[in-house]
C-alpha cells in the first residue's frame, strides 16, 4: 500500500471515530435532557407547595390561636382577588403579606375589615363599613406616617405586634394619643376617615 493509500485510510479511519463519538455525545445529551424535562414538573411542584406552606405559616404568624386555627388563609394574586391558601370555617381570613414590602405585614382581619382594606386600596373617600371591623399584625409591621393615611415617601416606622379596631375614633372624646408608642393605645391616621385605634402588644 503507497503512503498515500496509507494516509487516505488512516484521516478516513480518524474521521468515523470522530463522528461515532460526536453522536454517542449527542445521544447522550439528549437523554439527559429528556430526564430533566421528565423530573422538572415534581420539582417544580415541591418548590410551590413549599412556598404555600410558607406563606400559610407567616399568614398564622399574624393572629391569636383562637383566631387562627379555623381562620382562612389566603394571599392577593396579581388581578387583585383572593387566592384561598387554606379554606377556614370562621369569620377571619390570615394574609401572608410581603415580607419586602412596607405596610404589607402579615394580618389576619375579619368580614368588616377585609371591606375596610378593600375601600382603602381603592382610595374611596371613607370606608364604606358601618362596624367596626377587627384585625391582627402580631408578628409586626411597617408603616410610613401616623398621620397620612397615603404616605408613600417617608422612611418606614417599625411597629411591634398589635391589633386594631378599625373605626374612626375621634382622640379628644377618647383621651388617646395620635403618635405610635411600644405600649398601650394609641389612634393612627387621626382626623381622617381612615382612623382607627392601635392596640400594642397581644389582646
Amino acid at each position: 500500500m503507497s503512503d498515500n493509500r496509507v494516509e487516505i485510510f488512516m484521516f478516513r479511519s480518524l474521521r468515523s471515530l470522530l463522528f461515532a463519538r460526536i453522536a454517542s455525545l449527542m445521544l447522550a445529551l439528549t437523554c439527559l435532557s429528556a430526564s430533566a424535562q421528565t423530573n422538572a414538573p415534581d420539582s417544580m411542584s415541591s418548590d410551590l407547595q413549599e412556598s404555600a406552606q410558607n406563606k400559610i405559616a407567616r399568614a398564622l404568624s399574624a393572629g391569636p390561636p383562637n383566631v387562627t386555627k379555623n381562620a382562612t388563609v389566603a394571599e392577593m394574586d396579581a388581578q387583585g382577588q383572593m387566592k384561598i391558601l387554606r379554606p377556614g370555617t370562621n369569620d377571619f381570613t390570615c394574609l401572608p403579606g410581603d415580607p419586602k414590602g412596607v405596610g404589607s405585614p402579615p394580618m389576619c382581619e375579619d368580614k368588616v375589615a377585609i371591606q375596610w382594606n378593600h375601600d382603602f386600596a381603592e382610595h374611596t373617600a371613607k370606608p364604606t363599613t358601618n362596624v367596626p371591623g377587627i384585625e391582627y399584625m402580631l408578628a409586626g409591621a411597617t408603616q410610613r406616617s401616623d398621620s397620612d393615611p397615603f404616605d408613600k415617601t417617608d422612611p418606614p416606622i417599625r411597629i411591634g405586634p398589635h391589633w386594631m379596631i378599625l373605626w374612626p375614633f375621634d382622640p379628644k372624646t377618647t383621651g388617646l394619643p395620635t403618635t405610635h408608642k411600644p405600649t398601650g393605645a394609641y389612634i393612627m391616621w387621626a382626623g381622617t376617615p381612615w382612623a382607627h385605634v392601635h392596640i400594642m402588644g397581644t389582646p
